[in-house]
């Protein structure tokens, strides 16, 4: 977070140092000469340095900073505050937060101060694009490649590609295709090389001739239609990146939130106020992990977490265990980043590291790039841990050359990591810090696999392929047994295909597709079988015409990096040509084979192979005459295609011969890791970046052409179902109120254990008999309309309906679960908000009565604002989920926990008593205070006051009412 003050009187003033220009500053925790600093891991030395800087005495005091330094014996036992430097937001989550900063800037208007002043205390990211409906679809569009890179032009679900009817051309506006009419099928595999390459800032590509088409319609409609139904929200979105300081709004049509905020937003150091410090981040998207694979250390969090670090406050946490995952051996040269990440990946979920930091070192990190410490990081939830941290080194350096860091950014960045210790040499094993455990896991034991013949749980070392194959033919008919006798394993059955002579024998290869989807979209192993093919054309090696072979991206992106790389002409000489962008092969949508080749395996009966880079495959579903069939990785479908068999030992076995008689094995062609990294940094790496500043610069005309107000305060416009002024600041004084004591409350709701966040935030769609159509239909919308809660976010008078509106919601006033309650006083069955209403009518205040584990589950931004302005004024329970409890004090509700072994029925409470909670004109931590019902039972229950700061939140009636108020 910023320093927004003078440092004089900071408690670590003293820390304070320069770089060498004597311009930046920055805090220097080796000062503190504590030999302490140096065994910590990296990642808890930036929760030092934070804590350092942000030292205030009230929300981080110097008892946080020692506890931070004391790691090792603080471990799972201390709560510390981090405040990072930024937060990110996805447009769900950000609706609600920038609502309640406008309604703020309302609310200090009114006492005649400049509302100009509200604005984020941290650094702010609100990324647009997360959601599109897709209302208009075309395998047209769905089909054409994206030379800009990131998703496609609509990011469409893809679908098998279709070529358009009546033979037309596929040139349109935008030029015509030189070849034949787009109806006709893709080259036969004569191997002619391509003549036309795609290169960066070409239009888009006709998906079959690799030539311009014109202007997709359907992005187009899509767009108009994203425009009329999110208008409000964009609109607003608009003002606020006008409006508000330290906010930065990405618009539409820039790519998605976490890939924004590893391609674009991250920057390894911040610099603000002269000061220089590392950049950390909270985000609202469970992929904001990925970023801890470039040294910045970043987890994900609810809305309303986020919401309170935008206004200043930090992120509490218990001092984690931090577990060292050791990277030692040398990766095989034929085993691709996917084997190593999934390989990782596997071995942190068995070693049950659950809410720990991860942090990794030892020789081995050096050999991973950017990207694929990027794709460990983002699986985080795989294996349960909270962050996966990558300290900066070299490599992290080199990559961000190919970004938008200048040399001098660069330097700056290298001289002050190095200058607090946060510069990793992982060579160097005197710099590695002491850890809560360590993983050792050797690269090496991390070997090629394929999958088949029939299943793809079954697995195969490539190294043991050829044995395999031999006993699945020799095994009886089963998931892998073929059961061919003996005597016909070495059936051998020439034809002729294109008037020449073949053979195909067991295991001969007669469908080969590369396939670039799910595991197999990741640039490296799509690039690393392009140099593949790139050897081995100008090795002289051939794939035999008659495999079925062929190329399908994922996205036009790939075809794009494979062209800017110069290795598309290389995979098309194989045979491997661009047939489209959808689902093929995988789902047996494979062109027939030849009739001879078809012949040939029926009159052997031959065990013929199928290999594809996919991620389905059962017995048959290529092609019906291909009974087995392999799942690989995009190089070794080109290598087996070159062999043209699957009975192959690659160590042992040369693929072919030269034209000079010499033998040439895999390992002669297979390109080194090294190899692929640097293409993969030159040509991806780079491009991508180069097209996503272009972006951010000029912007679309969908975003530019949104007409928005020219005002310091929003204009609410009173007839909006999506964005509308909450009422959290009514009647805001000056002055803090006194306490005031709950007198004579009835009870909302009376709810047993494990009530979740589900139960009590609105999500997902708006049900047509709920309180929130209800209101939805008054405003004269149709059902069609409604739209879902999430949508929503923005408007008060929906969330409130939708509080407690769970079909799951189980209320021991009703008996079976729904969201309905009783109303006391008059006995009726009713919608929560329903009665709710009437209550505040009646000037009668609520509590909520519950059993174990109240707001367990996942953070939602609504859970605590929905009770909030149903009238809720404390919650007693038997215990809470420790972040609910936050959430509840920072709306200024209170929570109360019964005394141990004290529940609700052994108090023998029906909740439909009426009740009294006295408060004092001072309140204490963890005070006990007395409840009297209106039967005339009085029993005692804490107050789950855990720091100073909740009690004062409380006593303002919550964070946003405290933020406000200290303005006034």
């Amino acid at each position: 977070m910023a320093l927004t003050s003078p440092v004089k009187g900071h408690p670590y003033s003293h820390l304070i140092d320069t770089l060498s220009d004597g311009k930046i500053k920055f805090f220097n925790p080796q000062k503190l000469n504590d030999p302490r600093y140096d065994k910590l891991p990296l990642s808890i030395r930036v929760l030092l340095e934070a804590a350092i800087r942000n030292c205030d005495g009230f929300y981080t005091k110097e008892e946080d900073v020692q506890n931070i330094m004391d790691w090792q014996q603080q471990q799972d036992k201390a709560e510390v505050p981090f405040s990072p430097a930024r937060v990110l937001l996805q447009d769900f989550t950000g609706i609600p937060a920038m609502v309640d900063l406008a309604a703020m800037r309302d609310a200090v208007a009114k006492h005649g101060v400049d509302p100009s002043l509200v604005n984020p205390k941290c650094p702010t990211d609100l990324i647009v694009d997360h959601s599109l409906q897709i209302d208009y679809s075309k395998c047209a569009i769905q089909n054409a490649p994206n030379p800009g890179g990131g998703d496609g032009p609509s990011r469409l679900t893809p679908s098998r590609p279709t070529p358009p009817r009546g033979g037309s051309q596929c040139g349109g506006q935008r030029g015509s295709c030189s070849k034949t009419a787009c109806s006709d099928p893709p080259a036969s595999p004569g191997r002619p090389p391509a003549s036309v390459q795609q290169i960066e800032n070409t239009p888009l590509l006709c998906p079959f001739h690799l030539q311009p088409v014109s202007e997709p319609e359907t992005a187009l409609k899509n767009q108009e239609m994203e425009l009329i139904r999110n208008k409000e929200r964009l609109k607003f979105f608009k003002w606020c990146s006008k409006a508000f300081k330290n906010v930065n709004v990405v618009p539409p049509d820039v790519g998605a939130v976490h890939q924004v905020n590893l391609e674009y937003l991250s920057r390894v150091v911040q610099l603000s106020d002269g000061y220089i410090y590392p950049d950390s981040v909270v985000g609202t998207d469970s992929h904001t992990t990925m970023i801890n694979g470039l040294g910045i250390l970043g987890w994900g969090v609810g809305g309303i977490e986020s919401e309170a670090v935008m206004l200043g406050q930090p992120v509490s946490l218990t001092l984690p265990q931090v577990v060292g995952c050791k990277l030692v051996g040398s990766i095989n040269p034929l085993t691709t980043s996917i084997d190593i990440v999934l390989g990782i990946t596997k071995h942190l979920r068995q070693a049950g590291i659950a809410g720990k930091f991860v942090e990794f070192f030892g020789p081995g990190v050096s050999q991973l790039s950017a990207p694929d410490r990027t794709t460990i990081a983002n699986m985080c939830p795989e294996y349960n841990a909270t962050v996966s941290f990558f300290p900066v080194d070299h490599v992290t350096l080199k990559h961000f050359k190919k970004t938008n860091f200048t040399q001098e950014k660069l330097e700056l960045l290298e001289s002050y990591m190095k200058a607090v210790k946060l510069f990793r040499r992982y060579e160097d094993s005197s710099e590695d810090p002491e850890y809560s455990e360590v993983i050792e896991i050797n690269l090496s034991s991390m070997m090629p696999h394929v999958s088949g013949p029939k299943r793809p749980q079954d697995r195969v070392a490539v190294s043991s392929m050829k044995e395999d194959f031999q006993s699945c033919l020799d095994e009886k008919v089963g998931f892998k047994g073929f059961h061919i006798s003996k005597e016909k394993q070495e059936t051998r059955v020439p034809f002729l295909h294109c008037g020449q002579e073949y053979q195909l024998a067991h295991g001969s290869v007669v469908i080969a597709a590369v396939i670039s989807c799910t595991n197999n979209c990741n640039p490296s192993v799509m690039l690393t079988a392009g140099l593949l093919a790139k050897k081995a054309v100008e090795a002289g090696l051939v794939v035999k015409p008659y495999i079925r072979t062929s190329l399908a991206p994922g996205s036009g992106m790939v075809t794009h990096y494979l062209s800017a790389s110069g290795v598309l002409p290389y995979f098309n000489q194989l045979g491997f040509e661009v047939i489209g962008y959808g689902c093929a092969t995988c789902v047996g949508n494979t062109a027939p084979l030849p009739e001879a080749v078809v012949d040939a395996i029926k009159q052997g009966d031959l065990v013929a192979c199928g290999v594809l880079s996919g991620n389905r495959h059962f017995e048959g579903r290529l092609c019906d005459c291909v009974r087995a069939n392999y799942l690989a990785s995009p190089p070794l479908v080109v290598a087996y295609a070159i062999a043209g068999t699957v009975g192959i030992d690659f160590e042992k076995e040369p693929l072919g011969v030269t034209s000079e008689g010499k033998e040439l094995y895999l390992r002669d062609i297979w390109p080194s890791r090294d190899e692929v990294q640097h293409t993969e940094e030159e040509t991806v790496i780079s491009s991508i970046f180069k097209d996503l500043r272009g972006r951010m610069e000029k912007g679309n005309s969908f975003w530019n052409n949104i007409e928005y107000p020219d005002s310091v305060v929003f204009p609410w416009d009173h007839k909006s179902t999506y964005i509308r002024s909450p009422s959290f600041f009514s009647k805001l004084g000056k002055d803090v109120p006194p306490p005031q004591s709950i007198e004579n409350a009835h009870a909302l709701l009376f709810l047993g254990d494990k009530v979740t966040t589900d139960h009590i935030s609105p999500a997902g769609s708006i049900a047509r008999v709920s309180a929130a159509a209800k209101y939805l239909l008054s405003k004269r919308l149709t059902p069609r309309e409604f739209n879902s809660y999430g949508a929503r976010r923005g408007n008060d008078a929906v969330m409130t309906r939708g509080t407690f509106a769970s079909i799951k919601l189980q209320n021991r006033f009703i008996g079976k679960p729904g969201p309905k309650t009783l109303h006391i006083p008059s006995g009726q069955t009713l919608d929560v908000f329903e009665a709710a209403e009437r209550y505040q009518r009646d000037g009668i205040p609520l509590i909520i009565l519950a059993g174990k584990d109240y707001g367990s589950g996942n953070s939602r931004d609504w859970v605590a604002k929905g009770p909030y302005l149903l009238g809720v004024r404390a919650v007693i329970a038997e215990s809470f989920e420790k972040m609910h409890k936050t959430q509840l004090v920072g709306m200024g509700i209170m929570p109360l926990q019964f005394l141990p072994g004290q529940t609700a029925d052994s108090l023998e409470l029906s909740g439909k008593e009426k009740f009294t909670i006295t408060l004092s004109d001072s309140l204490s931590l963890r005070q006990q205070l007395t409840v009297k019902t209106s039967q005339g039972k009085s029993f005692s229950v804490t107050a789950l006051f855990d720091s100073e700061m909740d009690v004062i939140f409380f006593q303002h009636g919550g964070l946003l009412r405290y933020v406000a108020r200290t303005l006034l």
